[in-house]
């Protein structure tokens, strides 16, 4: 029986174990789950599986057909373009807004974020440094001072945490990986907006073309 806790939404935490299953592969496009057999794993009402299934359903992770049941959309090749795409078009606006902070002290918090990336790599720690690379992403939005960009971030930050946690497994070595964070940083802090753009380009096309290896791999 899967588990939840009790100190958080727990149609959060549905979702984001379904989310995490579906993204991985472990439960594959076309199959069916049903609001009964989940409500009985996860031991919580029907309430909070809705709550999740309307969330999953946002983002076109699985189709709602009632009354027959639900049934897993996965991810398509074009899922991870398009999914990219808007990210590097919504970070590309925040970036660019986020340089123009001045004040060392905004800055404490994706230098922070930097660190603990920098830890997680000497440990080996996947997980730190999943949590480490989501919070240093976030400070950008959190820089550009645009709430409602913010909240686009925020809104897609699960779909983009699981795909993380899928491609960044595949690494044995998170070093180079925090190295290219310390850089977008440094750029951002130093370089034109011209350069931080492409550094923040290749970034994520490195991070679209990993979950597309991934996808790939399946299909072999």
């Amino acid at each position: 029986m899967q588990t939840v806790k009790r100190g958080e939404s727990l149609g959060a935490q549905v979702a984001r174990a379904l989310r995490q299953r579906i993204v991985s592969g472990e439960l594959a496009p076309g199959a069916r789950i049903t609001e009964e057999a989940l409500a009985e794993e996860f031991a919580v009402s029907r309430g909070p599986i809705r709550d999740a299934l309307t969330q999953l359903s946002f983002e076109k992770l699985v189709e709602v057909q009632r009354p027959r049941g639900v049934y897993i959309t996965g991810l398509t090749t074009d899922d991870v373009d398009q999914l990219y795409s808007l990210r590097g078009a919504l970070e590309q606006l925040a970036l660019s807004r986020a340089m123009r902070v001045e004040d060392d002290a905004r800055w404490a918090a994706m230098a922070a974020a930097v660190g603990r990336m920098g830890a997680a790599a000497d440990a080996g720690d996947h997980p730190a440094f999943v949590t480490a690379d989501l919070e240093f992403h976030s400070q950008i939005y959190a820089l550009a001072d645009h709430p409602r960009l913010q909240g686009a971030w925020s809104q897609y930050l699960p779909t983009f945490a699981a795909l993380l946690e899928v491609t960044i497994n595949h690494d044995d070595d998170l070093h180079e990986s925090s190295g290219d964070h310390v850089t977008l940083m440094e750029v951002m802090r130093s370089g034109t907006p011209d350069e931080a753009a492409a550094v923040l380009a290749a970034h994520l096309d490195g991070a679209r073309d990993r979950m597309l290896s991934e996808l790939a791999e399946r299909r072999d």
